[in-house]
C-alpha cells in the first residue's frame, strides 16, 4: 500500500512538471509568433518618397504589403487637381489620378534577411513596373531597390521616410 501511495505521488509530480513545460513552451511559441509579426509591421505607415513631393501609405491586405499614395504635395497639382498618371502605358488609365493610386503590391516579409520581398512598384513618372524588394535602414527610413529581369544589382534604390498624414 506504501509502495502505491508512493507511486501515485511520484506520477503526480511528473504530470505537474509536464503540464508546466507544455504552458511554458506554448507561451514561447506565442511570444516568438507576436515578435515576428511586429518585425513585419514595422513597414507598416505613411511614408514621404525620396523627393518628399507623396505621401504612400503601406498597409497590410490579404496577408502581404501594399502602398498607396494618400497625398501630392499642392505645388504639383495641375488646375487644381492632383497629377494624373499621364505615363501609363494603357491609355485607358493615363486620366487617374495619383492620389489614390497604389504603386506597392505583393510584399512578404522575410524574417531571415529582415526585409520584404517579392514586391512590385509601380513608378508614375515613366509609367513602368519593376520587381520590388525592402529593407529597414532604421524605424524611421525605409530603403526600397525596384530591379528588373530578377536581377537585384540591376536597378535603382529609392529612399522614404516615416511621416504622418
Amino acid at each position: 500500500m506504501l509502495k502505491l501511495t508512493i507511486f501515485k505521488t511520484i506520477n503526480a509530480k511528473i504530470k505537474s512538471r509536464i503540464m508546466k513545460n507544455l504552458v511554458v513552451l506554448f507561451l514561447l511559441t506565442v511570444y516568438s509568433v507576436a515578435g515576428f509579426a511586429q518585425k513585419a509591421d514595422k513597414i507598416v505607415g505613411v511614408w514621404w518618397n525620396e523627393e518628399k513631393t507623396s505621401k504612400i501609405e503601406i498597409e497590410k491586405e490579404d496577408g502581404k504589403y501594399i502602398g498607396t499614395i494618400v497625398y501630392v504635395i499642392p505645388e504639383n497639382y495641375e488646375n487644381g487637381e492632383p497629377p494624373k498618371d499621364d505615363e501609363n502605358p494603357d491609355e485607358s488609365l493615363r486620366d487617374r489620378s495619383l492620389v489614390g493610386l497604389q504603386i506597392l503590391d505583393g510584399f512578404e516579409y522575410d524574417a531571415k534577411d529582415e526585409e520584404w520581398v517579392d514586391g512590385e512598384i509601380y513608378d508614375p513618372k515613366s509609367g513602368k513596373t519593376y520587381d520590388c524588394y525592402a529593407w529597414m535602414e532604421n524605424n524611421d527610413l525605409l530603403k526600397l531597390k525596384g530591379f528588373v529581369g530578377g536581377v537585384r544589382w540591376l536597378g535603382r534604390s529609392s529612399e522614404w521616410y516615416r511621416t504622418k498624414m
